[in-house]
């Protein structure tokens, strides 16, 4: 009994129990910041003075505050302020309750009593205003609480009266920015308490147009305008006050009447106005044209900058009212031309005698009074002449843009200011003249140039500047001549240009391609004085290494594209010549069908679906690269390789295409060195009979990083899908460097940063293209992220076989082409690189070396594009250029005009150098950098071993082909 006993006793505390396991909640740290207002409060009841309490406000307004702590700070501040009693110090918390109230994230609705309750003991002028200001800055921050700017519009109302003129100003500004906009609303009672509102704020701002003080005046005004930039409409009647400022004596008041008219004048256009001293109306934007033109005759500079920019835009005026500012004579004597049967009224009713030839010839007419014009006012005659004969030159170049703008919506009105613009290329200011010949390019489609003003305009050729000259090129091109004289004038004077400056060879090619092509009419009688033909003798051919003989036959060439008589006025070598020049000229020359000559070269234009015809091809050749995966490895690479001669070919042929081509090239590029790369035969092998395959892949890894920092940053127009591909090959290429080192005979520790540093780069991709990695489904980035917690806490060892593996199975990544892609290209004018002369000077010394290039499609320019000069000896020196040498031409495309310094010591011999053109980049602009680097170290806990994040890769692309240029150090003469 007793051992049955004693067995169940056992049973019974034998038995085991699975309890399930509970994760412990892990404990959440509340970090206690130091409080700021406590912190404060310490240091305003240790100030013993109120200069004590101003440094501590200065010192406390240096410092950051957290948005929990800004409503402590703002009731410290407040309790302060209270008990303060020297001015400048309520003048700082007044300030400082402003700057706080800015604060991102606090919303300054619980403070706005504490504020609007302090202006009512304060009888500190500036600190009253200082509280408006931050009144104001609350305003701002609660738009959406009409309660709360409803009280801050009748404290400004209720302080309108103040003596000081700062506060009268904060309360204009506080209306005109929290003044109620017209807004229609359901409730008919709501509607006219709001729209009562409306009136009251108008009429109370426009009651201070009338202060003493200018500075309110001032401010009356630009409140005013304020309410309209907010989409309040501005009443009708304010055009009278705002026109008796116009005479203001203050500067800033005139000025800011100018543009209260301006606003007014487009609000209400067709608006019939009276004319003072007549029975005469008048729409109101020709009114305000006439007041605002009398301005450009203003005594202030600015002022006058301000009216004649304010005019350009003033496009609905009357045309006899825009033709009146070219001409300084009123119009018709200051009097209104009648109509006949006005006249014969006046003749019927007058009753005076007179001698009879004329009935009532000697009625004595009305007394005039010239300060008061009928039509228009005296200033807007000639307003234009004043400005473009003005003595500052802000005030020409504002008339010059003005007219532009008038001229570009008036053909009429652009032919009659013609003579003007062309005036203005004689002006002593370099910007000034540059500006009219823009003008004159952007109105030159509805003028043509008689021959008298053909030669003002080309007398600028003579201008010692490159930037007129090459602005008169391009004017031109687009400028239409009336007479052969014309043409021959103009191809006169551009040969000239090249005579004296020989750097403009190819801006004046250029020009002289459009000016055929535009009037090739009027080339035609002058071909056989051009090319020196004669009906019976022959002539000797010109030599083509003249750059002045070539400019007459690009004349000459696109002239005939549009006239099929000339090519009969032609001689034997001319065909010659044109066959040479359409080869080596391509871009100047156009394809002609010339008879008779075994030439018959027809242009070969492409049809309209041959873009279409190509992006087709070019996506086809994307997809059958997709099918790669059930290839063979040989077959697979001839796959590539075929497909990525296929696209070379198709950027040469298709240019719209080019760059989107050469990114599909380049990107299979990179996947066939992977493959090469990653054969069977490499990684079968012991590693030290493999070392010549290892030396191979070690190349194609470093390869492929080049070409991945080329696919990133040498194209434009990529998206953020085809980045993150790019990143993904970059990750591959890293993979297999990783493989790499692990192969070759390298400390433990070496190997352990790599594998560190590569888990960052895992990290770096993951947390930039999250919203991409839908799109990697089974790539090799997708199936790493899932290893990610095994490779973590995996040996290095293990995590080399981990990554070989992974590489070996993972496949191509398809690429989609986003709409549009750009290659940034390069292409250096000067120096040619075809002379055979040395340049010559003194070795120890410098010598310039002129560089023009034309970059297309190059993002930021001035930062990134750098040149570099290849000596013989292998020195290489890189240059910045100033951002002064970049120009921009046109969209997409700049122009780089510079200087490079060449220096070295004696040579026995001339030899070459290369000047190239590089692309700096920067990985650190992609925001691959970030602070939580070492976040998880499998293996270290030392972050100093680390090597550089990925964001310190910088580097340089080159994107031109290399001039090579003879140059000759001479030994210095002792």
């Amino acid at each position: 009994m007793a051992a049955h006993l004693k067995k169940r006793v056992y049973e019974e505390f034998s038995k085991v129990v699975q309890i399930p396991h509970e994760e412990v909640p892990a404990k959440k740290l509340r970090l206690s910041k130091p409080s700021k207002s406590a912190a404060l409060h310490i240091d305003l009841c240790k100030a013993t003075n109120s200069t004590d309490a101003l440094q501590y406000l200065l010192q406390f307004a240096r410092k950051p505050v957290e948005v929990e702590s800004v409503e402590g700070v703002v009731r410290i501040l407040l309790e302060h302020y209270y008990k303060e009693t020297d001015n400048s110090v309520r003048l700082k918390i007044a300030s400082l309750l402003g700057l706080l109230s800015k604060t991102q994230g606090f919303s300054p609705d619980c403070i706005v009593d504490d504020a609007i309750n302090t202006l009512n003991n304060e009888k500190s002028h500036q600190v009253l205003a200082q509280l408006l200001d931050t009144l104001l800055v609350i305003g701002t921050q609660l738009p959406e609480s009409p309660a709360v700017r409803q009280r801050l519009i009748e404290v400004a109302c209720k302080h309108l009266s103040d003596t000081y003129f700062g506060v009268r100003n904060k309360c204009l500004k506080l209306l005109g920015c929290l003044g109620m906009v017209d807004t229609p609303l359901k409730d008919s009672e709501g509607l006219g308490t709001l729209l009562g509102i409306v009136r009251d704020v108008q009429s109370i701002i426009s009651d201070y147009f009338g202060d003493q003080d200018p500075r309110v005046r001032t401010a009356a005004l630009k409140a005013m305008l304020q309410l309209h930039e907010r989409g309040m409409k501005i009443h009708e009647i304010i055009y009278d006050q705002a026109c008796r400022l116009l005479s203001d004596d203050y500067e800033q008041v005139r000025s800011a009447a100018v543009q209260m008219v301006w606003v007014l004048s487009q609000l209400y256009p067709e608006s019939i106005v009276p004319i003072p001293s007549s029975n005469e109306e008048i729409r109101l934007v020709d009114d305000a044209f006439g007041k605002i033109s009398h301005m450009v005759s203003d005594g202030s500079w600015m002022v006058r900058v301000q009216a004649a920019k304010t005019l350009g835009s003033m496009l609905q005026v009357s045309p006899h009212f825009l033709e009146q500012t070219l001409d300084k004579k009123l119009m018709s004597d200051l009097r209104r031309k009648r109509t006949a049967h006005e006249r014969a009224k006046d003749l019927f009713t007058s009753g005076e005698f007179s001698s009879g030839r004329k009935w009532a010839d000697d009625a004595p007419k009305e007394k005039l009074d010239t300060n008061t014009v009928n039509l228009i006012a005296s200033g807007a005659c000639g307003a234009f002449v004043h400005g473009l004969e003005d003595e500052m030159f802000e005030v020409r170049i504002a008339a010059v843009e003005a007219l532009c703008q008038l001229a570009r919506s008036s053909p009429s009105f652009a032919e009659k200011c013609l003579d003007f613009l062309v005036d203005m290329f004689n002006d002593e200011i370099e910007e000034v003249r540059l500006q009219s010949i823009h003008v004159l390019r952007e109105i030159s489609t509805h003028i043509t140039l008689r021959e008298d003003q053909l030669d003002t305009v080309l007398a600028v050729l003579e201008d010692s500047s490159r930037d007129i000259r090459e602005a008169l090129h391009e004017l031109i091109c687009y400028t239409n001549v009336s007479t052969k004289e014309c043409i021959q004038l103009a191809l006169l004077e551009l040969l000239k240009n090249l005579n004296k400056y020989p750097t403009d060879r190819n801006s004046v090619w250029k020009c002289l391609k459009f000016l055929g092509s535009r009037h090739p009419t009027l080339v035609l009688p002058l071909v056989p004085e051009l090319l020196s033909t004669h009906p019976y003798f022959d002539t000797p051919e010109p030599d083509m290494d003249d750059p002045a003989y070539i400019a007459v036959l690009v004349l000459v060439f696109n002239a005939a594209k549009s006239c099929p008589t000339m090519p009969a006025l032609f001689s034997d070598h001319t065909f010659r010549h044109y066959a040479y020049l359409r080869d080596s000229l391509s871009h100047l020359v156009p394809p002609l069908r010339l008879p008779g000559s075994g030439l018959d070269l027809v242009d070969s234009r492409c049809g309209s679906g041959s873009v279409e015809s190509s992006q087709l091809f070019l996506q086809q050749s994307l997809n059958r690269v997709s099918t790669i995966q059930n290839l063979e490895a040989p077959g697979a690479q001839d796959l590539l390789n075929f497909t990525i001669r296929d696209l070379q070919r198709l950027g040469e042929l298709q240019t719209e295409l080019a760059g989107a081509a050469d990114f599909c090239a380049t990107y299979l590029r990179c996947q066939l060195l992977l493959m090469k790369a990653m054969q069977e035969k490499l990684w079968n092998m012991a590693v030290p009979l493999c070392f010549k395959q290892n030396v191979t892949a070690t190349a194609a890894a470093q390869q492929i990083l080049e070409e991945t920092y080329k696919l990133e940053f040498l194209y434009s127009g990529l998206e953020s899908r085809q980045v993150a591909t790019i990143h993904h090959v970059r990750l591959q290429a890293k993979a297999l460097q990783l493989i790499l080192t692990s192969r070759t005979r390298q400390g433990l520790d070496s190997l352990i940063s790599s594998c560190e540093k590569f888990l960052q780069d895992i990290e770096s991709f993951q947390r930039l293209f999250k919203a991409e990695l839908p799109h990697l489904q089974d790539s090799f980035a997708d199936k790493l992220l899932e290893l990610m917690p095994r490779l973590s806490s995996c040996k290095p060892v293990e995590m080399v076989k981990i990554l070989q593996m992974t590489l070996r199975q993972s496949g191509l990544l398809q690429l989609r082409l986003p709409e549009q892609i750009h290659r940034a290209t390069a292409t250096i004018i000067e120096p040619t690189g075809e002379s055979d002369n040395p340049l010559r000077f003194t070795s120890g010394l410098v010598v310039a070396l002129d560089i023009d290039a034309t970059l297309e499609h190059v993002q930021d320019p001035q930062s990134t594009v750098k040149v570099q000069v290849l000596y013989p000896d292998g020195q290489s020196h890189v240059i910045h250029p100033k951002p002064g040498d970049f120009r921009k031409p046109g969209p997409d495309r700049h122009r780089l005009i510079t200087q490079v310094y060449l220096s070295h010591t004696a040579w026995t011999e001339p030899s070459q150098i290369e000047v190239r053109l590089l692309l700096a980049y920067s990985s650190s602009s992609n925001s691959l950098s970030s602070p939580s680097s070492a976040s998880k170290l499998g293996w270290s806990d030392s972050v100093d071993s680390l090597p550089p994040p990925e964001a310190a890769v910088e580097g340089t692309i080159p994107f031109s082909k290399p001039v090579k240029v003879y140059i000759m150090p001479k030994p210095a003469r002792r």
